[in-house]
């Protein structure tokens, strides 16, 4: 029990490799059925990684409540109207042009707190990648706008911590339902109780269940053009 602990303590301030993700499908394909026949169905899943930083945690903010496609598009117009994209320059972006770009009243005022909270020092992400997991979320979570949800895509793909599991996420919620046969979508308190087996890997679990999700899609899409070719 002591030598777990240890390693539980060491890993949430470590990022996965690809050693230890090749190590962690191993782990959960062995304790959860469900999730070994996701592997042998539709191979390992991708590790998804983002480069830790402000243009990353300004993106989760845009994916917040919205398809994934309509914030990268967003993203992408922000991109090309400047470079880099930094603190500083982001906020010289008015109303008018981020309205243009394509923010919501709501992410113009969020993306403004986070570039302002590190330009007048009251957040360091540089130095979050040297906290634990539960610091960093108390940190972020202090910039209007970012909840536990931001908090958890930015530790799992930017900071690649291998425990974090965003139990509020709709793809995750939606995959952990089909999967396990569930009649309705998990509570919370449901989805902590199913993921508690895969601690320490919480985070490739969920690699895996955007994989099943994901996948799940795609062959229900191909199938559906086949139909109505």
């Amino acid at each position: 029990m002591r030598e777990k602990e240890t390693f539980l303590q060491i890993s949430y301030r470590q990022s996965l490799t690809n050693e230890t993700f090749i190590h962690a499908l191993i782990v959960l394909a062995n304790i959860d059925k469900d999730l070994a026949d996701v592997l042998d169905k539709f191979g390992t899943p991708p590790m998804w990684e983002r480069e830790a930083g402000f243009p990353t945690l300004l993106r989760i903010i845009l994916e917040q409540q919205v398809s994934l496609a309509a914030a990268k598009a967003v993203f992408t117009r922000l991109c090309n109207v400047i470079q880099p994209l930094t603190p500083e320059t982001f906020v010289t972006l008015d109303d008018l042009q981020l309205k243009g770009i394509g923010f919501s009243r709501q992410k113009m005022l969020y993306c403004r707190e986070l570039a302002n909270a590190i330009l007048r020092d009251r957040l360091d992400l540089a130095q979050l990648e040297t906290m634990d997991d539960m610091t960093i979320r108390t940190e972020l979570k202090r910039i209007k706008g970012i909840g536990d949800w931001t908090v958890d895509i930015y530790l799992l793909m930017a900071l690649q911590r291998p425990d974090v599991f965003p139990k509020g996420d709709l793809g995750v919620i939606i995959a952990l339902q089909k999967l396990k046969g569930l009649p309705t979508r998990p509570t919370p308190t449901e989805i902590d109780a199913i993921a508690q087996q895969w601690r320490p890997w919480r985070a490739v679990a969920t690699r895996i269940l955007w994989h099943y999700y994901l996948s799940d899609v795609t062959a229900k899409t191909k199938l559906k053009n086949v139909v109505n070719s």
